[in-house]
């Protein structure tokens, strides 16, 4: 199926289907996400239904602040499609998709830890990267980039913006 035929099956069913750069995204609200991955799932001709990815983009400033970004294949039909789910700063929670797709676990995790993301529901939803007792979020654009303790005799990185050109 070419991305437009795939776009307009989705499109019969999803009001906000978007097709660039030859990948079609669908945006959904987080109430409706359980529903609309079940559907994509298991609907006939398009079967996207193998979870690669979950990750998220943080925007500051903006509203949504987040977007949530789940990346969906069919490996027998050959093709593929993006949901994504905008957050609030101060409401950054969605349901957990484990249940649908078990691959979904250790993606989530992972969002959690660089972004803070509440994934509802999920079975183990703790810090996958960092330290459990790490302050903050890395993903976050209103994180430092720099200014980290290392192990390497009590020396620290300064924040790029403080660093000076040798």
């Amino acid at each position: 199926m070419s991305v437009e035929a795939l776009a307009a099956a989705i499109g019969a069913r999803f009001d906000d289907v978007v097709v660039a750069r030859d990948e079609v995204t669908v945006v959904v609200d987080r109430d409706a996400l359980l529903e609309a991955l079940a559907w994509l799932r298991e609907a006939d001709g398009i079967q996207l239904d193998f979870l690669s990815s979950v990750t998220a983009t943080h925007w500051l400033e903006r509203e949504p602040a987040f977007w949530v970004d789940y990346e969906l294949r069919s490996i027998p039909l050959h093709q593929r499609a993006r949901v994504k789910v905008g957050l609030r700063e101060d409401d950054a929670r969605v349901p957990s998709v484990t249940g649908l797709f078990p691959t979904a676990n250790w993606h989530e995790r992972e969002t959690f830890d660089m972004y803070g993301i509440d994934f509802v529901g999920h079975p183990d939803l703790t810090r996958i990267l960092l330290p459990a007792d790490w302050p903050g979020h890395p993903g976050r654009k209103d994180e430092p980039l720099g200014g980290v303790g290392t192990w390497f005799q009590g020396a620290t990185m300064p924040p790029i913006d403080e660093r000076g050109m040798a």
